[in-house]
């Protein structure tokens, strides 16, 4: 992907730069607010990365003003403020997903390509698959193998998640952002409640599991 890193922080834009090409994508980095901006409207990019606060203009009013003038490309906000309060804002200016810093590279990663696939302009994915698990999105059913699984609406918007994000570790953070939309405290075990639910249903009859726990970071879905 083409992607614009608007980061005033020196050491972070050349971290968020060094680990976004090593995976080979093309970066583009500056410093403040009026420049990115300008910069995003004068060029085509797949993705935004903005800090929230920048000099010469705050990140929220670059992303408010860029989506005022047409802008579109999906965009991630990275802020040291990961109150909810902060994150909801981030979201209302117009941003698509919003990462507290610090954080780890390979959940910048994760987050880059799930907004990345998100700003595709292929036709729309009715169909997941992971394994011999199939997802419909249209009929909203899913099945392992011939067999009909049955889910609870939170199951199924977990399970599209983690299917959408297969291969990847998914941190409890960003499924209480994206499967809860933040209305749960990150201590709670609502998480774990679900994805043992989930294994039961998805893995508990089968030979192989799909669903793996990644100790210390989160979980993965993988065939």
């Amino acid at each position: 992907m083409n992607i614009l890193a608007i980061e005033d922080d020196l050491e972070m834009a050349s971290f968020v730069q060094r680990i976004l090409s090593e995976e080979g994508h093309s970066v583009e980095t500056v410093h403040d607010g009026e420049s990115g901006l300008a910069l995003a409207r004068s060029k085509e990019f797949d993705l935004l990365i903005v800090d929230r606060m920048l000099p010469r203009k705050d990140g929220l009013e670059l992303v408010r003003e860029f989506r005022e003038s047409g802008g579109n490309a999906p965009t991630l906000f990275l802020s040291a403020l990961g109150d909810v309060d902060h994150r909801v804002e981030g979201l209302k200016a117009g941003g698509d997903d919003y990462l507290t810093k610090p954080f780890a590279p390979d959940e910048l990663l994760a987050r880059v390509d799930a907004l990345g696939r998100r700003g595709g302009t292929e036709a729309p994915i009715t169909i997941l698959k992971v394994g011999d698990l199939e997802m419909n999105l249209l009929a909203r059913t899913v099945k392992r193998g011939e067999e009909s699984i049955d889910l609870q609406p939170r199951e199924f918007r977990l399970l599209e998640f983690l299917m959408r994000n297969a291969g990847q570790v998914v941190t409890r953070t960003m499924l209480l952002e994206k499967v809860w939309d933040y209305h749960f405290d990150p201590q709670t075990n609502v998480i774990d409640v679900h994805i043992s639910r989930l294994r039961g249903k998805i893995d508990k009859d089968f030979d192989r599991p799909l669903l793996h726990t990644v100790r210390g970071a989160g979980y993965r879905l993988q065939a």
